[in-house]
């Protein structure tokens, strides 16, 4: 099918300049290297030039601080370049006046550590966070107060000064202006937009944290008083949807398509019994003079650039809402949300977690698990590397590559693009980003809960601000796959007009007279073509994972294909693959390690010699027998000495529980200490044993598995005056099919 747009509207708004606007605080936006940071109605800048930051939430309270270094490393390594973090009050204040930073909640430490490996931050202050921590992040404390919580109350206020000044004294230092990463600061979350339960009246009154109800003044005051306590980012920020946004502030938005909340209790949003498609994975205009119908910020839309903290980078299991997230929606919501004019890409989950243990109960919130908060991220709660990791790095690697070209591009749509209907697989998804001449295709072949099947003979002609015609043809998608396609792109002196494939990264190799442009075969594409203007022939490459080619004397070309871009690592003057979709391979501030489950492992570099083998390590075979006690009772053992296997094998990692099973709930315990659980929902449930091994041996190597029963046919009964309830099933299933241990090694790499 045909498909057309024009760029003349396009045209016109490159030429008018972006202008500053007043969220940047001057005094903190200026490091003492002379670096600055600012921002514009279109895009934030740093160093003058604009930016396109990256942005993935990981909660240290959540993580073993043990794991902070590796983990935040292995962010890095996925392109990430600001790490977001919630500062949850209960974590730190459960009883009133008795404050914690220590151990896991030593927020001061996490946040140099991420200064350490290059990573700017986001604090996200509250008081109230959400994040399915119990209460929303409030402590119960709270609840008996004679003041409204998230209201301008001044017995609240006061009570938030307090976890304001202990919040500041952690972070003293280590703000942009100090040479720290701390680059803003958020007040509050979803206010007057969203709230959680009281938990302590689960079950009987069902309370709610109210969701708030002062307006703008509520967040300006929270600003006032965590700069006069002493917390000095450059910028602050607020959430932007269904709230009041203050002219001080950037608004920052999301997008989830997998939606818990819609069967709270197991009610489903008006009657529904399925999740319905969502408008999530259609193109927009979220930016501009004339944005979509359905975007209406409290603000004109034209004066702030759309940023975003919450794409849906997973997605937590509920008790009444169980899924297995494709992983491919997280870069297809990326692509959409690029396609669509954001400049601020931010995951929601980018990293998973373990809720802490309180002193007087579990901190989860009601409906979901007590201990596991993993959220299906790209890096799962024990760093486990996920499809969607390895896709994002792709896109990453675009958006730091050809970010400074794509910020404020405005964003050019077919007419009807923006009200397609979700359900409709026959219709082409695409937008185009250009400054009228030049500029990227984005294609999206994905939509949440439908299926949208592979597309074939597809063509796009984009029509430029001064008439000329650009023709994409052989255009085709899998399902499931998106990509974005360039035209008229400058290769230093030689002009692409259209590309099939992908643009990745552009290197500098050492001791060449050329620069190399690398790009990524999308899966499913009818005719990877590269068509140059003048006589300059076309090039059609195949479907080798590894193809190169010159273009004249001005250019090298790598194609790769996007399962080799998975395995992908993009080195100072060049490329490096390892041979296994399960392997990492980061930069941990002291050299390259890869992180595999295999002890034998090989790296390929472009050009050969770049980066050397990894150094070999002895094999460890660590056994779990399985017995079972009862029913829905299992003894897992494990072998003695796991907290020396640790210590003595330091490229040990982890050792990775599996746990293949059918039932309703999984519930691990290590004596009496449930160290996690699991909603089952199909997958094979993965429990890191690395932080746990010392109790482990302290328990004689030995775990519970308790299975709580899926049950079928339940039914309810009152048989006496003395029985309440009773209820009654006609089948129960709880059964574990296999339980294994896989080790994770971590190998130092030479160069």
């Amino acid at each position: 099918m045909r498909y057309e747009v024009d760029l003349s509207e396009a045209s016109k708004f490159a030429r008018t300049p972006a202008y500053g606007i007043p969220v940047i605080r001057a005094a903190a936006a200026c490091g003492p290297d002379g670096g600055t940071l600012g921002a514009t109605n279109r895009f934030l800048t740093r160093d003058g030039s604009p930016w396109i930051p990256i942005a993935g939430e990981m909660h240290y309270s959540r993580i073993a601080a043990e794991r902070w270094d590796t983990e935040l490393a292995k962010m890095a390594a996925a392109g990430i370049d600001v790490v977001s973090t919630y500062v949850f009050w209960n974590h730190h204040e459960e009883r009133e006046g008795e404050w914690d930073f220590s151990g896991n909640r030593n927020v001061r430490r996490f946040v140099e550590l991420c200064a350490r490996h290059g990573l700017h931050v986001i604090v996200r202050l509250g008081p109230f966070c959400h994040g399915e921590v119990r209460n929303g992040g409030l402590p119960d404390w709270l609840y008996g107060k004679s003041y409204e919580v998230r209201s301008l109350d001044a017995g609240f206020l006061d009570a938030v000064r307090g976890l304001y000044a202990h919040i500041a004294q952690q972070l003293r230092g280590l703000y942009f202006k100090d040479g720290g990463p701390i680059i803003a600061a958020q007040v509050d979350n979803e206010y007057m937009a969203s709230s959680a339960p009281w938990e302590m009246t689960t079950g009987i009154s069902r309370e709610w944290v109210p969701s708030g109800h002062d307006g703008a003044g509520y967040l300006e005051r929270l600003r006032d008083i965590a700069i006069e306590e002493g917390i000095d980012p450059p910028m602050f920020t607020c959430t932007g949807w269904q709230s009041p946004v203050p002219d001080n502030m950037l608004p920052l938005w999301g997008g989830y398509a997998y939606r818990p909340w819609l069967f709270y209790d197991g009610v489903g949003a008006e009657g529904m019994t399925e999740h319905p498609a969502t408008d999530e994975y259609r193109y927009r205009r979220l930016h501009g003079s004339s944005t979509s119908d359905g975007f209406d910020p409290p603000y004109d839309p034209d004066s702030r650039p759309y940023a975003c903290c919450e794409m849906g980078g997973g997605m937590f299991n509920s008790y009444d809402y169980r899924f297995v997230l494709p992983k491919r929606s997280v870069d297809a919501m990326a692509n959409i949300k690029l396609g669509s004019g954001c400049d601020f890409l931010g995951y929601y989950m980018f990293h998973g977690g373990t809720n802490p243990k309180g002193a007087a109960g579990f901190l989860n919130e009601g409906q979901t698990p007590k201990r596991s908060y993993d959220f299906q991220a790209p890096l799962g709660e024990f760093g486990q590397v996920r499809e969607s990791y390895r896709r994002l790095r792709t896109l990453h690697e675009f958006v730091k590559a050809f970010g400074p070209e794509l910020a404020g591009m405005p964003v050019s749509l077919q007419d009807g693009q923006d009200r397609i209907d979700p359900s409709d697989s026959e219709t082409l998804r695409y937008a185009v980003r250009s400054d009228g001449e030049r500029g990227f295709v984005s294609i999206d072949n994905f939509q949440d809960h439908a299926r949208v099947p592979s597309r074939h003979g597809e063509q796009i002609d984009v029509t430029t601000g001064t008439g000329e015609r650009i023709r994409f043809t052989g255009i085709g998608l899998a399902e499931g796959e998106n990509c974005i396609l360039p035209f008229n792109m400058d290769l230093d002196g030689v002009r692409l007009v259209r590309a099939n494939l992908q643009p990745v990264t552009v290197l500098r190799v050492p001791g060449r007279p050329f620069r190399t442009f690398v790009f990524l075969k999308p899966d499913g594409m009818d005719e990877l073509t590269f068509h140059f203007e003048g006589d300059i022939q076309d090039v059609t490459v195949g479907k080798a994972d590894f193809e190169r080619f010159m273009v004249r004397d001005a250019a090298e070309i790598v194609c790769v294909t996007r399962a080799l871009a998975g395995r992908m690592t993009v080195l100072d003057g060049g490329l490096a693959f390892v041979d296994d979709d399960n392997a990492l391979l980061y930069e941990d501030g002291d050299g390259w390690t890869l992180e595999s489950p295999r002890a034998e492992n090989g790296i390929a570099a472009y050009p050969e010699g770049l980066l050397g083998s990894p150094r070999p390590v002895e094999p460890v075979s660590v056994y779990a027998r399985l017995r079972r006690l009862h029913a829905d009772r299992y003894e897992i053992a494990l072998p003695a000495g796991m907290g020396r296997l640790f210590r003595d094998q330091r490229q040990v990692a982890d050792v990775m529980l599996n746990i293949a099973y059918q039932g309703d709930i999984g519930w691990l315990f290590c004596g009496d200490v449930l160290i996690a659980d699991n909603f089952c929902n199909g997958e094979t449930w993965q429990v890191g044993l690395r932080d746990y091994a010392d109790a482990i041996d302290a328990a004689g190597g030995k775990l519970t598995l308790v299975v709580t029963p899926l049950r079928r046919g339940v039914r309810v009964k009152v048989t006496s005056s003395m029985a309440a309830r009773l209820e009654q099933s006609d089948a129960c299933v709880a059964d574990v099919t296999d339980v294994y241990a896989t080790p994770v090694y971590h190998m130092p790499v030479g160069k």
